[in-house]
């Protein structure tokens, strides 16, 4: 999953991306509204994480802006100001979720993974295909029942494809789930982690349509 970090602290940002990276999220950073603007723009992302009181342009108006130009990108307020009447103004601006920080990272991944599994249209945090069950909450994935052992960006591979069972994704659709910003991808990184997830769970569960991408069958 990729993410897009709008926060002008660049403490909490470096904690927060370094946590995040860690968990397998693909995150790029920025410090303004204008460039949350702007990346929004040029990069699909599955969440944004917007500070309020940012530079150049105000979280909320970027907010406002979005949602008048259209855009379902589901959005986690995060930010100092506590105050009723911020929750209110930010929510109504059309934030999904609003966090005080400081916070904890765990609430944060727990958030985060919500406003996800309610964009994809799945009520059930865990997803399941055949004999194959992956948890984006306990970072697990199992195979008939036993756990499997997967690298982060093992883990964000396969969670992007189940994520949409049917569907191709093109190298670079799962090369932008699985790195931010600034991150060195190999000429050959996605084929090396394919491999390595068909070595660990089965040579059929991940397919190749030659010419345009990997997916994983709907119907099982």
């Amino acid at each position: 999953m990729r993410i897009l970090l709008v926060e002008d602290d660049r403490m909490i940002a470096e904690g927060v991306r370094k946590a995040l990276r860690g968990e397998g999220f693909a995150v790029d950073w920025v410090e303004d509204g204008e460039a949350a603007l702007r990346a929004i723009s040029a990069q699909p992302y599955d969440l944004a994480l917007l500070d309020l009181g940012l530079p150049r342009r105000d979280g909320v108006d970027v907010l406002r802006t979005l949602r008048a130009r259209g855009h379902a990108l589901p959005v986690l307020i995060v930010t100092a100001r506590d105050a009723v009447a911020d929750r209110v103004k930010g929510l109504d601006a059309g934030a999904d979720d609003y966090l005080v920080k400081p916070f904890d990272l765990d609430e944060l991944g727990a958030r985060m993974r919500a406003l996800i599994r309610r964009q994809s249209g799945r009520s059930d945090s865990t997803i399941r295909h055949g004999n194959v069950t992956l948890d984006p909450a306990s970072h697990q994935v199992t195979l008939d029942g036993a756990p499997v052992p997967l690298s982060a960006r093992e883990f964000a591979l396969l969670e992007a494809l189940l994520a949409r069972p049917g569907a191709v994704l093109s190298k670079s659709q799962l090369e932008e789930k699985m790195y931010g910003w600034g991150e060195e991808i190999g000429s050959n990184t996605v084929e090396v982690y394919i491999h390595a997830l068909r070595k660990k769970l089965g040579a059929e569960l991940i397919r190749n349509v030659r010419g345009l991408g990997y997916m994983i069958a709907k119907d099982v």
